[in-house]
């Protein structure tokens, strides 16, 4: 199971995959090696890993879920030009190049 950037968790998931990687600090607090912890916690190795290298580097706060990652915000610019292209129609942009990429 992956979790990266929230791995489209709820809330209510992402609150419970804070509270085992906060259950994770009393093993490394212990000495417990990764793999001890991984099999206590139902987890992969890896990410008792990356939990105790936040941890070291960051304490608690290390591993206390980021939210949701939420949609791109465009600036009111943005969103004005985006009107506009719609606007236009596909047809206004056939042929144009972008990101080396060929539109039309």
């Amino acid at each position: 199971m992956r979790h990266a950037q929230g791995g489209g968790l709820t809330a209510a998931g992402r609150v419970a995959r804070e509270r085992v990687r906060l259950q994770a600090v009393e093993h490394f607090k212990r000495g417990e090696k990764n793999r001890e912890i991984a099999a206590a916690l139902r987890d992969s190795e890896r990410s008792v890993e990356r939990w105790r290298r936040a941890w070291r580097e960051q304490g608690e706060l290390g591993l206390l879920s980021a939210g949701s990652p939420g949609r791109p915000k465009l600036s009111a610019a943005q969103v004005d030009e985006l009107e506009r292209e719609v606007e236009r129609g596909p047809l206004a942009t056939a042929g144009q190049i972008s990101g080396g990429r060929c539109l039309g």
